[in-house]
């Protein structure tokens, strides 16, 4: 017995052995949150640059981001590819990610491997690879050629979100249901389907998000009037840099933040 106690307290973490561990945490956190900071209170600003800390605050570049119709137009597509790209990745991704689960064992890493290939590819690739397609296709500038794009780099997202969900989840269910007579399709969408919404919903959160926070892809198929909201950040940037820049930041980070909460609240609990 004394034998193990000693044992044990050797291999214990105390919590003054973990000061480095809270430190090297706080230092990663501040350092992830100092851009964050900075352009917020920028985008307050009364002056006509990007200045920090502002001198005088107002409004008034968020009533130029909200009264501007390039601007507007530019958010309207981004929004509306966003929207169909959540759609579409969840969709195709749920049904890739319940294919590679229930196929053969000895297919699903290479499957897997394949559906999160995106992820390892260059972006500058894929947008250059996309380009190259669909001007074959006439899909430039069009907002089926950047849902395409996007869907394409959403899709492991849920891939991923939604494997997760299947790992948790007992599949015996589905083969009680089948084995009672229920095809494949039918004891997915009734048994197996509500056992992994909340996945279902989070990837598309995120597949919202990947399409809205993506730029170098919308750099070479959007422009025009069919550029996405951060394509004309971009050449905003290039071209005149003013506040409303930050603006615009701080209402994308509204919206980050706002997708996070919701992926919290369709959390499963547990129990």
């Amino acid at each position: 017995m004394n034998w193990f106690t000693q044992t044990v307290s050797l291999t214990q973490i105390r919590n003054i052995d973990r000061i480095w561990l809270y430190v090297f945490g706080v230092l990663a956190l501040i350092y992830l949150l100092i851009p964050t900071l900075i352009v917020i209170p920028m985008s307050f600003s009364d002056s006509q640059y990007l200045e920090f800390p502002p001198k005088a605050y107002s409004l008034k570049w968020f009533q130029t981001y909200f009264g501007s119709t390039e601007w507007m137009r530019a958010t309207f597509v981004s929004i509306r590819a966003a929207f169909f790209t959540s759609i579409f990745a969840t969709i195709f991704g749920t049904a890739a990610a319940y294919g590679t689960w229930v196929g053969s064992a000895r297919l699903r890493t290479p499957l897997s491997g394949f559906f999160i290939l995106p992820l390892s590819v260059p972006s500058i690739l894929i947008a250059i690879g996309s380009l190259f397609v669909f001007s074959r296709l006439g899909l430039v500038n069009t907002t089926e050629g950047l849902v395409i794009a996007h869907t394409m780099l959403a899709i492991p997202f849920v891939f991923i979100v939604i494997t997760a969900g299947l790992t948790s989840y007992d599949m015996n269910q589905e083969m009680a249901a089948r084995s009672l007579g229920a095809s494949r399709s039918r004891a997915f969408f009734t048994i197996t389907l509500p056992q992994i919404k909340f996945s279902v919903i989070t990837s598309a959160l995120f597949a919202f998000y990947v399409s809205l926070d993506e730029v170098i892809v919308a750099m070479f198929i959007s422009t025009g009037t069919g550029g996405t909201l951060n394509r004309k950040m971009f050449n905003a940037l290039r071209d005149q840099v003013d506040p409303t820049i930050a603006a615009i930041s701080t209402c994308m980070v509204v919206v980050s933040i706002t997708l996070l909460v919701l992926a919290q609240v369709f959390k499963p609990k547990d129990g």
